[in-house]
């Protein structure tokens, strides 16, 4: 670009003057009209994960985080479940965590509650920790196994494998135990191909992918019950940003999900086993 001028000083003025418009411009598209620009229920969403805003089965997870909840508001939303933080590690509890858990089944929203995996204590910690603190209460979804790497921790992220599917092992098998329903796996991509990609645990997958359809990033033949499918949705009775979620099937799979605590695609190889029970 020429401005005409051979003075260096102004000329480097000018150039830096057209980074300040560029940048600004930059800015404005990134809020108003852009990639992200703001829409009903999400501040920056994703084209690629826009079939999941139009699936029937709606919900959210939450933690201390999300503040004061007002659940029948989220109902009256159309939100159909939340899951919600409860323990993690093995000494741990969300301090958001009773409070919700009463005030969700207060509002009539199918709730459950989710442990953290932590790597550099006991499994069997873990389990004693959450069967503790978590209520066996029989109205619920069934419980959730967080599994990540604890990258924001001291903990170092590189263990064993085998060691990991066996801290995994012993935690679903406690869960189930306490609250008679087996757990739901969520897991993000980093440990999904770690770890999962070539396993088969007959439980439910919740999958984490805000930019794309889980089948798109998780390779490996697994199925998913729930997908994760932003961080910055807008739900009526939560101030600030909150993860979205939605269920694979319609109301008559979410129907048949809420009765039996499995996904309804595997209840015929499960049901034999006892671990598909109609709730009474």
């Amino acid at each position: 670009m020429s401005f005409g001028f051979t003075s260096p000083g102004l000329k480097r003025l000018l150039q830096g003057l057209w980074l300040l418009l560029m940048t600004a411009w930059l800015a404005a598209c990134a809020t108003s009209g852009g990639l992200y620009s703001p829409i009903a229920g999400d501040t920056r969403p994703h084209s690629g994960v826009d079939r999941a805003r139009t699936m029937p089965i709606q919900g959210i997870d939450v933690a201390r985080y999300q503040g004061n909840i007002d659940f029948n508001r989220v109902r009256a939303s159309g939100k159909h479940f939340v899951f919600m933080k409860a323990t993690e590690g093995k000494d741990y509890i969300d301090p958001a965590f009773y409070t919700n858990w009463q005030k969700a089944r207060a509002a009539g929203i199918a709730r459950g509650a989710y442990h953290f995996m932590t790597w550099c204590s006991l499994a069997s910690e873990q389990a004693a920790w959450f069967t503790r603190m978590v209520p066996a209460d029989r109205d619920t979804l069934p419980p959730v196994l967080d599994l990540e790497w604890n990258n924001h921790s001291s903990c170092v992220n590189k263990h064993d494998k085998a060691d990991v599917i066996e801290k995994i092992q012993v935690m679903l098998a406690a869960m189930e135990a306490h609250t008679g329903k087996m757990p739901i796996i969520y897991t993000d991509m980093n440990f999904y191909n770690d770890i999962l990609a070539d396993q088969r645990f007959p439980h439910a997958l919740w999958l984490r992918s805000t930019a794309a359809e889980p089948h798109e990033r998780y390779h490996g033949g697994h199925d998913w019950t729930f997908w994760q499918f932003t961080q910055t949705g807008v739900v009526d009775g939560i101030r600030g940003e909150v993860d979205r979620n939605v269920f694979y099937g319609d109301q008559n799979a979410w129907v048949n999900f809420l009765l039996t605590g499995c996904d309804p695609r595997m209840v015929h190889v499960l049901g034999p086993t006892g671990r598909c029970r109609i709730e009474k």
